[in-house]
């Protein structure tokens, strides 16, 4: 799941959106640009609401990660 932060988020609302994932018991990875934040949440993220989250303040908008489809025997000789 990736978490976009708006490009005028403060720290502080960063920082509640981290301490809402601790509190979830997930884990995450934050990437810092020079227009956005974008946090990596790591872990099995089907509990989390994403609307839940996209309602923290400074939250642009929540991407859930597709699960990918189990790979089939290799077509190749």
């Amino acid at each position: 799941m990736l978490v976009v932060m708006k490009k005028t988020t403060t720290p502080a609302e960063i920082e509640r959106v981290k301490q809402y994932l601790i509190d979830e018991d997930f884990d995450f990875h934050q990437s810092t640009g020079a227009n956005h934040t974008i946090i990596g949440v790591i872990g099995e993220t089907i509990a989390i609401s994403t609307s839940a989250l996209e309602q923290l303040s400074g939250v642009l908008i929540v991407f859930r990660i597709p699960k990918e489809a189990p790979a089939g025997p290799s077509q190749h000789k």
